[in-house]
C-alpha cells in the first residue's frame, strides 16, 4: 500500500536505542546512561569534570534491567537470567573492579525496597529465599553483601513501605480476597492492623508523611475513582483530599526530598496531565517545557540538591531526548537523541477515540492511521486490532514502536481499553471481571465493527495482534469471532484457563483467591473456563495465526503456547511457531526482536494484501 512515508528499516523501530535511561549521581559530578555493548544495554558513565567516559559493565547476555546511582562511587542494578523474572541485585564500584552479585541465590527473585539514599552502605531488599511465595526483608550491607533478615513474612504479607527515615513501618496484607493496612510506630513494635479492605477497594500507600506519621495514598475508600488523599494511621480515616477526577483514576503524587514538600499530582485522561502543589516545582517545570516545546516533558532524576535534573521529552512520534538542566546557571544541555534515525516527521499520530460497547458502556482508545498521500481519505485500510496485555493496565499515549512500525506499513491501527482496564475507576475495573472471552472480547469485537461502519477499515483485511493478555484475545479473536479476523499474532498469550492458573509463578499464589474473583476459579468456574478457553475450540479458528513465546516465561508458561500450536497441528494447521530459549515473557535481546517483528511484517503481508 502506498502511503506518504518512506519505507522506514524494520530494525530502526526495535534496535536498541543509541542511549537510554540517564541516570545523575548524588552529587551531579557524574551522569550515566545505559548504550549497546554486544547487542546489550550496558552501563556507560561521564565525570562531568573533563567528560572522561567509560563503560562500567560488560554483560552480554542480557540487558541491564535497571540501575540506580547508590553513592557517587558506587552503581546499583538488576538482571534477570534468560528472562526468568528471577532478579539479582548486583553493585559495582566506578572503578569497575569490585562488581559483585548481592543475591547471588538460584530460582530467588530480589526487590528493592528503599534504596536508603541517606546510608551510603546500606539497602532494603526483599527475597523469597526462605518460601518462593513469600517476601521477607532484609537489611543489605553493601560493602560485605551480608544481609540480615529484619522482617519475617508470616505468610499474608504482599507489600513492604518504608518512611522517610528508611525505618521498615508499613506492611499490606492478604487472605485473597481482603487486603489489611499494617502500621507500626518503630521497628521495636509489632504491626498492627489499621484498616481491612475487600480488594475491590484500595488505599494504595504511596509514601509518609514529612513528619512521619500520616500516608499520602492513591484511595477508592467510598468512590468510584481513586483520588489523592492524606490518611490518618492513627484514626484509620482520610484526613484531606488532595485531588481528584471524575472521569479517570489519580495515582502520582511527587515530592521534594530536599525542601520536604509535595510538588505534582499526575494523571492519565487521554494523555498525561498534572496539577501543581508547589509554585517552586511548577516554575520549574514551565522552564523547561517552555524551551522543548512540541513534546511532553518529564524530570526523569536530579542530584541529592535537586540543582541538577535530567530531563526526557517524547511525544507520540518520537521516543525523545535526555537534556541536562543547571537550576542555578539556567542552563538546558542536550544529552542525546534516543532513536536519531527517526524522523518523527515520517511517523504517524495517535490520536484519541472512543464508541460505545454493545452493551452502552463509553470505551475508550486510540487510532493510529498510516500517513497518506495528500486528498486521499482514511478509507477501507487494511487495519491490525492491539489489545494490550495485563489485562489490568491500560494504554496511554505516546511513543509505540509497535504501533509506529506497523502504521509505516500502512496498517491502522486501534487500541481499545476494553472493559477491565485499570484508570477508569472501580466500576468499569470491575465490568471485566470473569469477562475473559467474553464482554471484555465483546468490546474488541464492537471496536472492530466500530472500524467498519466508520468506513475506515476493509473488513476482509482485519489482522489482531497482541502480547500476553492480548495473546489471549487474539486467540479468542480467532475462535469465537472467526468472521472477524484474517490472521492473528499470538505472542506469549494465555490459550488454557485450567492450565495458566496452574502455572502462575509462586510469588502469585497469594493473589489466587482474588485472581479467582477476577478471571475465574478452575474448580467452581469449569464451564465458564471451557467456553472461554481458545484451545478447546481450535476447530473454530478459521484464520493463519504465527505464534511466539519465551521458553523461560514465568507468567505465561510455554505450554500454553505449546497446546495451541499442537491443537492446530492436529486439524493439520501449519502454525509458524518462534520459541526462543533465553528469553521470558515477551523479547528484550535485540536480535530475538528482530526476528520476531520480520517473521511478523512477512506473515501480515501475505494475508493482508488488498485482493487483485
Amino acid at each position: 500500500m502506498n502511503t506518504a512515508s518512506p519505507l522506514i528499516p524494520l530494525r530502526d523501530f526495535f534496535r536498541n536505542p543509541e542511549k537510554a535511561n540517564y541516570q545523575i549521581s548524588p552529587s551531579g559530578m557524574f551522569i550515566s546512561w545505559l548504550q549497546p555493548f554486544e547487542n546489550r544495554m550496558n552501563i556507560v558513565v561521564q565525570d562531568r569534570r573533563d567528560e572522561r567516559t567509560f563503560r562500567l559493565t560488560q554483560e552480554t547476555e542480557r540487558d541491564i534491567a535497571g540501575y540506580f546511582w547508590k553513592t557517587d562511587n558506587c552503581i546499583v542494578y538488576v538482571k534477570d537470567f534468560g528472562g526468568d523474572e528471577n532478579y539479582h541485585v548486583v553493585a559495582v564500584n566506578l572503578s569497575g573492579d569490585n562488581l559483585r552479585d548481592l543475591t547471588p541465590f538460584d530460582g530467588v527473585r530480589a526487590q528493592i525496597i528503599d534504596a536508603l539514599e541517606d546510608h551510603d552502605d546500606f539497602m532494603l531488599i526483599s527475597l523469597n529465599k526462605r518460601n518462593p511465595e513469600l517476601f521477607d526483608v532484609y537489611r543489605l550491607h553493601l560493602p560485605s553483601g551480608e544481609l540480615q533478615m529484619i522482617a519475617e513474612n508470616p505468610g499474608n504479607i504482599t507489600g513492604w513501605m518504608t518512611d522517610h527515615d528508611g525505618k521498615l513501618r508499613i506492611a499490606m496484607a492478604t487472605d485473597g480476597v481482603e487486603t489489611t493496612l499494617l502500621h507500626r510506630k518503630t521497628e521495636q513494635d509489632e504491626f498492627a492492623p489499621v484498616l481491612t479492605t475487600n480488594f475491590k477497594e484500595s488505599i494504595d500507600p504511596m509514601f509518609f508523611s514529612f513528619d512521619n506519621n500520616d500516608l499520602y495514598a492513591a484511595s477508592n475508600l467510598g468512590r468510584d475513582k481513586s483520588a489523592i488523599v492524606r490518611f490518618s494511621l492513627e484514626n484509620a480515616k482520610e484526613n484531606d483530599v488532595l485531588f481528584e477526577h471524575d472521569d479517570v483514576d489519580a495515582t502520582t503524587l511527587s515530592y521534594s526530598r530536599k525542601r520536604k514538600v509535595l510538588t505534582a499530582i499526575a494523571y492519565t485522561t487521554w494523555k498525561r496531565e498534572r496539577v501543581f502543589l508547589d509554585k517552586i516545582a511548577k516554575s520549574l517545570y514551565q522552564r523547561v517545557a517552555a524551551r522543548l516545546h512540541g513534546y511532553e516533558v518529564t524530570i526523569h532524576d536530579m542530584n541529592k540538591n535537586e540543582d541538577m535534573m535530567i530531563v526526557r521529552t517524547y511525544s507520540d512520534r518520537s521516543l525523545g531526548a535526555y537534556y541536562l538542566f543547571d537550576l542555578n546557571k539556567d542552563r538546558l544541555t542536550k544529552l542525546s537523541d534516543i532513536s536519531p534515525w527517526l524522523n518523527e516527521k515520517d511517523l504517524a499520530e495517535m490520536k484519541p477515540v472512543k464508541f460505545h460497547s454493545r452493551d452502552g458502556l463509553t470505551l475508550h482508545g486510540y487510532l493510529t492511521l498510516p500517513k497518506l498521500p495528500r486528498h486521499q481519505q482514511a478509507r477501507h485500510l487494511p487495519v491490525v486490532i492491539n489489545p494490550h496485555g495485563g489485562p489490568w493496565v491500560r494504554d496511554a499515549w505516546g511513543y509505540n514502536p509497535e504501533i509506529q512500525f506497523l502504521a509505516n506499513r500502512g496498517y491502522a491501527v486501534l487500541q481499545v481499553n476494553y472493559r477491565g482496564s485499570t484508570g477508569y475507576g472501580r466500576t468499569f475495573w470491575e465490568h471485566g471481571f470473569k469477562q475473559w472471552g467474553r464482554a471484555m472480547q465483546n468490546d474488541i469485537s464492537d471496536g472492530v465493527q466500530w472500524l467498519i461502519e466508520e468506513g475506515i477499515a476493509d473488513p476482509k483485511r482485519v489482522a489482531i495482534y497482541g502480547g500476553s493478555y492480548g495473546g489471549y484475545a487474539v486467540l479468542a479473536g480467532l475462535a469465537f469471532t472467526p468472521e472477524l479476523y484474517a490472521c492473528g499474532v499470538d505472542y506469549v498469550g494465555v490459550s488454557n484457563l485450567f492450565t495458566f492458573m496452574q502455572t502462575i509463578p509462586p510469588y502469585w499464589k497469594p493473589y489466587l483467591a482474588m485472581m479467582h474473583e477476577m478471571v475465574g476459579n478452575p474448580d467452581t468456574d469449569a464451564e465458564q473456563f471451557k467456553a472461554t478457553s481458545p484451545v478447546f475450540h481450535v476447530d473454530r479458528i478459521k484464520a493463519p495465526l504465527l505464534v511466539a513465546q519465551g521458553a523461560k516465561d514465568p507468567r505465561v508458561n510455554i505450554e500454553e503456547s505449546n497446546q495451541i500450536v499442537e491443537a492446530l497441528k492436529r486439524r493439520g494447521i501449519d502454525v509458524p511457531y518462534l520459541v526462543k530459549d533465553n528469553e521470558g515473557h515477551g523479547f528484550r535481546n535485540e536480535e530475538n526482536r528482530f526476528e520476531f517483528y520480520e517473521t511478523m511484517e512477512t506473515f501480515l503481508a501475505k494475508y493482508l494484501a488488498e485482493e487483485e
